[in-house]
């Protein structure tokens, strides 16, 4: 992945410095609180809702199982329609990929469709690094890039920032992008709005390449779907002359079919919305009819990885609705950038740490980012069991590296550290593994309470001192079974 967010603290270390912003949580409070009740109301409009959301999951994971032969037939759909597929295994050959096909135009900047994977391959920083400029035209998007901030949402990236921060950055930067923000703008959303209306319309009428990710894309027919609900989509993915889509290799269903299930359920799990207003799908070229160069640039950047982790691999379901973002009670109070990736919340603490491996101090403290309370799977439109993911990488973590393949095998690393964590699961194993032991311990421990410590000692303090230990009983509870049911062992 992209090193846009090296160099940041790991979450600990971040999330405390965001939660003591007074502003930050009360921004994210009324945002998430806001989306969450309007989703939860769309959803319940749905009986079937417990169906669709099974059917997403079986069509995700059926195309992940055969991921191969859909890639394939994806590639030949596009090629048959006049577009031209590239392959990408990380970020760097992405991006260079995309930077040859712009050169090749003569042109020097590129409009842009909301786009995680983009972000996730450090694009604008790397097409700025060629003097190309690349300009977003989401809202949100675009009050990030001229606020020379990061996204802190998967859906609204500019989350944190309230209305008289935006009018500040728009007042501020406008005119340093292109057409400056009216006189006298106010914070009032519907001048906001058009003020970004008038700044990026002329670029649009003037743009030749636009750069785009996709929602999904049709491996029977090679058409890619865009959904959103400005209409600033629509425009990048029909006006320009050459247009690149840049999509990760996950995002494919294999039928039209499979593609109605994720229209009903991604626009309520996102914005709430029956259906989103601009939804937009495009197959290769047509003659006088939109950009005239098509290219596909598809992405691994870790994917395959990924997928070889039989638990892990459910990430790859996420279809980006960012619904477990919020319900998070972790995420409503630290925020997006807390997660140092440009996938945060729940999602991003499980989607990073594979994508990227854990070895970095940043992506070993995103598993423990979750209160484990379980709500982010409840509202998970494909049913990504988050929760277990979480728990199944503090395993990887603790363990001391990433999974790797061994031929039909998946196996971890060896381990780098924690030695006394895994000395004491060890422990456990054997004693759990041997009852004639675990009995002799448990007696033992009962007989000499009394002389038990109230707190851990060395690094245990830090555990005990925010919580009590368990009190130990005056007899293990295999000898008061045994005591209450005429002196028989049933525990062997």
């Amino acid at each position: 992945m992209s090193g846009t967010f090296v160099g940041m603290p790991a979450f600990p270390e971040a999330a405390h410095e965001a939660v003591a912003n007074q502003t930050l949580r009360g921004n994210l409070r009324h945002a998430t609180h806001t989306i969450r009740a309007k989703r939860a109301a769309a959803v319940a409009e749905m009986s079937d809702w417990a169906e669709l959301r099974e059917a997403g999951k079986q069509i995700k994971d059926h195309t992940l199982r055969h991921l191969d032969r859909y890639l394939v037939q994806l590639e030949e759909s596009v090629t048959a329609a006049g577009g031209v597929v590239h392959w990408a295994a990380d970020a760097d050959e992405a991006n260079r990929i995309v930077i040859d096909l712009v050169r090749m135009t003569g042109e020097s900047e590129v409009v842009k469709v909301k786009s995680m994977a983009t972000q996730e391959i450090g694009l604008n920083e790397a097409l700025e690094a060629e003097g190309i400029s690349a300009f977003e035209t989401d809202l949100a998007e675009l009050i990030v890039q001229l606020g020379k901030d990061r996204p802190s949402h998967i859906l609204v990236p500019a989350i944190h920032r309230n209305r008289g921060e935006i009018r500040d950055i728009f007042a501020r930067e406008m005119s340093e992008w292109g057409r400056p923000a009216p006189e006298g703008l106010t914070d009032t959303p519907a001048e906001l709005a058009e003020a970004a209306r008038l700044h990026l319309r002329e670029k649009f009428l003037r743009a030749k390449v636009g750069v785009s990710g996709a929602n999904f894309m049709v491996a029977e027919t090679g058409t890619l779907v865009v959904v959103e609900s400005e209409g600033n989509g629509r425009m990048c993915l029909t006006l320009p002359e050459t247009l690149i889509s840049v999509v990760g290799i996950e995002k494919i269903v294999p039928t039209w079919q499979d593609l109605e299930v994720f229209l009903q359920t991604l626009p309520r799990s996102s914005t709430a919305e029956r259906m989103n207003p601009y939804t937009t799908t495009w197959t290769g070229t047509t003659d006088g009819d939109g950009p005239q160069a098509f290219h596909l640039v598809l992405i691994d950047n870790g994917r395959t990885d990924t997928l070889a982790d039989e638990v892990g691999r459910q990430a790859l379901r996420c279809i980006r609705c960012s619904a477990c973002l919020n319900v998070c009670p972790v995420y409503e109070r630290a925020g997006g950038h807390a997660y140092g990736s440009v996938y945060p919340g729940p999602i991003g603490a499980i989607l990073s740490p594979q994508l990227r491996g854990t070895e970095s101090e940043i992506d070993a403290s995103l598993p423990y980012a979750s209160s484990l309370c379980g709500a982010c799977y409840e509202v998970c439109p494909v049913a990504i069991d988050i929760p277990e993911v979480l728990v199944h990488l503090r395993e990887r973590v603790v363990e001391g590296g990433p999974v790797t393949q061994e031929g039909n095998k998946v196996v971890l690393k060896p381990a780098k550290g924690h030695a006394a964590e895994r000395a004491a699961m060890r422990a456990a194993r054997w004693a759990f593994s041997h009852p004639g032991a675990l009995r002799t311990g448990q007696r033992l421990a009962s007989r000499t309470r009394r002389f038990h410590p109230r707190t851990l000692p060395g690094p245990g303090k830090a555990w005990s001192a925010t919580r009590d230990l368990p009190a130990m009983p005056a007899e293990p509870f295999r000898d008061w079974w045994q005591r209450t049911n005429g002196g028989k062992d049933t525990s062997k």
